[in-house]
């Protein structure tokens, strides 16, 4: 039996995202740009896929700029507010790398950045990001939900502070379009970044939503695509999957949540019962989808190779930042010693679960986990 349990680091295509993108390869190949009736046609399903990723956030179809993905969205975001040198930004330190590694960048060159903490459960206190800001504080990004731990953010309660000190709001939503609720509106964030593939649509494409009025300098130059904000070629054929994966998602979005919420909680409840185990993120503010452990006295890396030769794909940190030797980020920031952090796992499930793949894992990871610590 194979069980995919690592949906937080890529999702299946859906099927009609993956109908919608070989309809785009075989019949709408034309460059949007081009002026003949190939052309045309592209940009009328480029246009359709911006007013439904729109929709599907809340947003307008001209607040929709189309991107390479997260990392791409991440870095267009932030890096707009740092249009002169100096200044401050505030953010956290359970971010993804694609938003870490940017303010590094950026304090390299003269930005002062504050990283706020968080509690045990992973949560950002909105009361430190009132402290934190000052006078010349030009943006605020903070996650709607962590990728390792799938801990949701105060979203709205912080950007009700950074209203009133007219500061702009970045949320990475990555972890969360598709699986929760996602209004830029209600939110009222400045600027929000989705990625296709963590809802069901391809690799390589997303988004970056701009509130009406923020003029983003471009990040990439060139031609004047995307309203000459963002420049390259469309990706039709992504875009399009994206926009029908997304607009999917959401016409089914508390069903599913409904049904993987259960699920996960069957994962979190079952494995607890195994000696030496402890959760890890907000057990109510949490994706539906993500179950996160830490085991005492186990290497995390073994687990999932362990896991692995009994068909379960999980992951035992940040698949964007595995492989690379460090301890997460995240559970260090959220007080965990690094003994505890090196035995961590995360289970992140969708609606394509099934409740026999739960049984399945809770039926081998025990033996797993005896087995690893007599060894």
């Amino acid at each position: 039996m194979r069980v995919y349990a690592d949906n937080a680091a890529t999702t299946k295509m859906s099927k009609v995202a993956a109908d919608v993108m070989m309809e785009a390869i075989e019949n709408g190949y034309g460059n949007p740009s081009s002026s003949y009736s190939l052309g045309r046609d592209a940009r009328i399903a480029l246009e359709r896929a911006r007013t439904k990723t729109a929709k599907a956030l809340g947003a307008k179809p001209e607040e929709i700029f189309f991107t390479s993905g997260g990392t791409e969205s991440n870095n267009w975001a932030i890096k707009s507010a740092a249009n002169k040198r100096g200044g401050h930004m505030v953010s956290t330190r359970v971010e993804h790398p694609s938003v870490l590694n940017c303010l590094r960048y950026l304090e390299d060159l003269g930005i002062a950045v504050t990283y706020l903490g968080v509690d045990q459960s992973g949560r950002v206190s909105p009361d430190e990001l009132r402290d934190a800001i000052r006078k010349d504080t030009l943006l605020v990004t903070v996650m709607t939900a962590n990728n390792e731990v799938g801990t949701i953010q105060p979203i709205q309660a912080m950007t009700d502070i950074t209203r009133e000190h007219e500061i702009i709001f970045h949320t990475d939503a990555v972890q969360a379009a598709g699986h929760i609720p996602v209004d830029v509106k209600a939110f009222g964030v400045d600027m929000l970044s989705i990625s296709g593939h963590k809802f069901g649509g391809p690799r390589g494409i997303g988004a970056l939503y701009v509130r009406k009025g923020l003029k983003l300098p471009p990040l990439l130059h060139g031609g004047d695509q995307e309203n000459g904000a963002r420049s390259g070629t469309e990706n039709t054929p992504g875009i399009c999957a994206m926009a029908a994966a997304l607009e999917d998602s959401v016409s089914s979005l508390r069903e599913n949540a409904d049904k993987v919420a259960q699920m996960r909680d069957r994962l979190i409840d079952g494995i607890l019962k195994i000696p030496g185990t402890r959760p890890t993120g907000d057990r109510e503010m949490r994706l539906p989808g993500i179950a996160s452990f830490a085991f005492d006295g186990i290497d995390g890396e073994r687990l999932v190779r362990a896991l692995d030769e009994t068909g379960i794909c999980a992951s035992s940190s940040a698949a964007c930042s595995s492989g690379g030797g460090n301890i997460s980020h995240v559970l260090t920031a959220m007080g965990l010693p690094d003994e505890v952090i090196r035995g961590s796992l995360r289970l992140s499930i969708n609606e394509i679960n099934t409740d026999g793949e739960i049984d399945y894992i809770l039926k081998k990871l025990p033996g797993i986990v005896k087995n690893l610590r007599d060894l």
